[in-house]
């Protein structure tokens, strides 16, 4: 909902680190050490070491913006870099959640991960299959002038959502499980607006 808003702002905040970095660092690099720092926040919530697993987290999206800026500004740009960053993406979002919850397991707790994880997939489905759709009408993210791999037609949970939900796992840790159930009927809520909105600019 905020990432359209945001992302120029990102991009500007960035760009001084990822000048820095230039040609001495691939974005692939900057990728793979996004993923990592994610899988290892997951690890942290796992054991309970809830400001690690902040810190891991906000290092994970730090990361995982800057590999795109530097890719942008040294000519690195590729299909495999943005291939790989959306694949890391989605596991981080399920690694980290599936660690928090096995921090305490219970029968509620697998309930609700079941369900999110359920919205996840759903969500998914109805944007990345977008996304192949509008590449295909040459309506993509080039086309678009829009500084990700593909487009992501708007939901009322993107990055930024995913970023303020997440953090709050780490900060109120006894809300968990309310959060966690509370981002997955959001996310399904973003299926559906993308849903309607392929309905209306597709036929």
């Amino acid at each position: 909902m905020m990432d359209g808003a945001l992302r120029q702002v990102k991009e500007k905040l960035l760009l001084p680190a990822a000048q820095r970095l230039g040609n001495t660092v691939s974005p692939t690099t900057i990728t793979l050490l996004a993923g990592v720092a994610g899988g290892l926040s997951a690890v942290a919530g796992w054991q309970g070491l809830n400001l690690l697993g902040l810190a891991l987290w906000w290092l994970n999206r730090t990361l995982d913006g800057l590999d795109g800026t530097v890719a942008r500004i040294s000519g690195q740009q590729s299909d495999w870099g943005g291939y790989l960053d959306i694949v890391l993406d989605f596991f981080v979002y399920t690694v980290i959640p599936f660690g928090l919850v096995l921090r305490q397991p219970s029968l509620e707790g697998l309930i609700v991960l079941a369900f999110v994880f359920g919205m996840f997939y759903i969500n998914a489905g109805a944007y990345l299959y977008l996304a192949a759709l509008l590449e295909r009408r040459a309506q993509g993210a080039q086309q678009r002038g829009e500084l990700t791999s593909i487009t992501m037609p708007s939901g009322v949970i993107e990055g930024t959502e995913a970023v303020i939900f997440f953090s709050l796992f780490f900060i109120l840790p006894e809300w968990f499980i309310p959060l966690l159930f509370l981002l997955g009927v959001l996310v399904a809520v973003s299926a559906v607006q993308r849903l309607v909105w392929a309905a209306r600019h597709l036929r």
